[in-house]
């Protein structure tokens, strides 16, 4: 059976869900849980994308995101694989921690001059915050699902703006049952869906007698005919990516290089230095490596490309340089390089 092809756009919303290999365990322990929520932040910061919705089990996650950038597939691809490395490490394991591709449809979340689109999005936001629901692990009264730690109802739709990620699209994902975000509008959000576990066991995802089970089985997009219409004829007319992967395509290249560079303009203006200066190698001063630090963070760049940027020689220096910046404690930077740290801690 041939893969169904990626597709992407700018303004695109997906449901994605993974699991482990062979349907084994992808955490092992709650700090393993806090590490994937930290690197969906970090994915979600350097490629621009508002998440709605998600949920982390023991074998397996769902997101509901959107990309203002058609970036899915890059996303992703560093979603993966820092966590597989980052869990292997801490674990002493090797190998693949997923099973096979990751599944994603895409979702209509934009008015297509219908009526049903605002029920597609909700109700691919209800499948993922659900899950817990239909694993049995919450149901509505003795437990609630707010209660279930690793998802976005807990983590986001529960606490006040100033307590929750800056990734975390709430305001919108409130919108879509009519509810503002507010500790009354909160409230009634959270009990909707115990209501819901108690009334239907959270089974319920229909829209227009189309069950998004069996479109997360067998389909590749969620939404009206005429949005698949209009997906197809972006397919046709558009040059809508769809490849497996595009990661060196010269489009995606220069878009995070231009990033890049403009990162090392914002320093400039930062540091008060020039270009030149910010390469200079300089005993006990952190600015290269704060710089290179920011470009890792916030693009896709290679480390071999922020190595001859910063003239740091290597991609194994510029590697070791990023680490040690990352790891120091604000009390052991001067003032413009904390500013700088504190500036883009933003995940």
């Amino acid at each position: 059976m041939p893969r169904t092809p990626r597709i992407e756009f700018e303004g695109a919303c997906y449901h994605i869900m993974a699991r482990g290999n062979r349907r084994e365990p992808i955490v092992f322990s709650d700090d393993d849980c806090k590490l994937f929520v930290k690197t969906l932040g970090e994915a979600a910061t350097r490629c621009g994308w508002e998440v709605f919705a998600w949920v982390l089990m023991k074998n397996h996650y769902h997101l509901v995101v959107r990309t203002p950038e058609a970036n899915l597939v890059e996303g992703m691809q560093w979603l993966q694989n820092a966590y597989t490395r980052r869990l292997n490490a801490r674990h002493k394991l090797w190998g693949h921690l997923f099973g096979g591709r990751y599944k994603s449809i895409v979702i209509e979340n934009r008015d297509q001059g219908g009526k049903l689109w605002r029920n597609y999005f909700r109700t691919a936001i209800d499948y993922v915050h659900l899950n817990p629901a239909r694993e049995g692990l919450v149901d509505g009264k003795a437990t609630l699902l707010e209660e279930f730690p690793w998802s976005s109802l807990a983590q986001a739709y529960a606490l006040a703006p100033s307590k929750r990620p800056k990734w975390m699209a709430v305001a919108e994902g409130l919108a879509t049952g009519g509810e503002k975000d507010t500790v009354a509008g909160r409230r009634r959000f959270l009990r909707w869906y115990n209501e819901c576990i108690q009334e239907e066991n959270g089974e319920a995802h229909v829209v227009d007698g189309v069950s998004l089970a069996s479109r997360l089985k067998r389909g590749w997009y969620w939404g009206s005919e005429k949005f698949k219409e209009s997906l197809l004829t972006k397919m046709e007319t558009e040059g809508l990516r769809k490849s497996r992967d595009y990661r060196s395509s010269p489009a995606i290249r220069d878009h995070h290089e231009k990033r890049a560079e403009a990162v090392i303009e914002e320093a400039q203006r930062h540091f008060g230095k020039t270009r030149e200066e910010l390469r200079e190698v300089i005993a006990s001063d952190w600015t290269r490596a704060a710089v290179a630090w920011a470009i890792w963070k916030e693009t896709i760049v290679s480390q071999s490309w922020i190595a001859e940027a910063m003239n740091l020689k290597s991609a194994a220096n510029a590697s070791q340089q990023i680490r040690r910046f990352a790891a120091l404690p604000d009390n052991e930077l001067g003032r413009e390089w904390k500013r700088w740290k504190q500036s883009r801690n933003v995940a």
